[in-house]
């Protein structure tokens, strides 16, 4: 059976405050950054998710271990403090985030290099037009 599980982390990062979805799925990690701005309210963060979970984009899935144990009800209570206290996300995160930001990079760089040929080769046309309007000899 596949066991899917998944983890949202919110934290101030000056100056604005960010959510961090966590997706793991057959083993692997997956994150998606969110700026939320101003500190949301435990009601904003529950109807942006079920608004706008499907339209997030995740990063490309990082192989992480998957922790398989029944756990007792007062160590998860520590647990969440102990999270609360301390504020930022794990590394395999950091790193699927960066996965993530690169594989934007990318996308974004071939785009523009697409959109500056294209406006290249017009300004290329609009030249050799007015090129020709020149020499009909009137």
């Amino acid at each position: 059976m596949d066991k899917v599980s998944g983890k949202l982390t919110v934290f101030f990062e000056e100056p604005f405050w960010v959510g961090v979805f966590e997706r793991v799925s057959d083993g692997k990690l997956s994150v998606c950054k969110v700026t939320f701005g101003a500190e949301p309210k435990d009601y904003e963060i529950y109807d942006f998710i079920l608004k706008n979970y499907y339209r997030l984009r995740f990063s490309p899935a990082v192989a992480t271990d998957v922790k398989e144990i029944g756990r007792n009800p007062k160590r998860v209570q520590r647990e969440v403090r102990k999270q609360v206290q301390n504020t930022g996300i794990g590394t395999k995160s950091q790193q699927a985030l960066k996965l993530q930001q690169e594989q934007l990079k990318t996308e974004r760089k071939i785009v523009s290099r697409k959109r500056r040929e294209v406006e290249k080769q017009r300004q290329f046309e609009l030249k050799q037009q007015k090129r020709k309007e020149k020499h009909r000899g009137r």
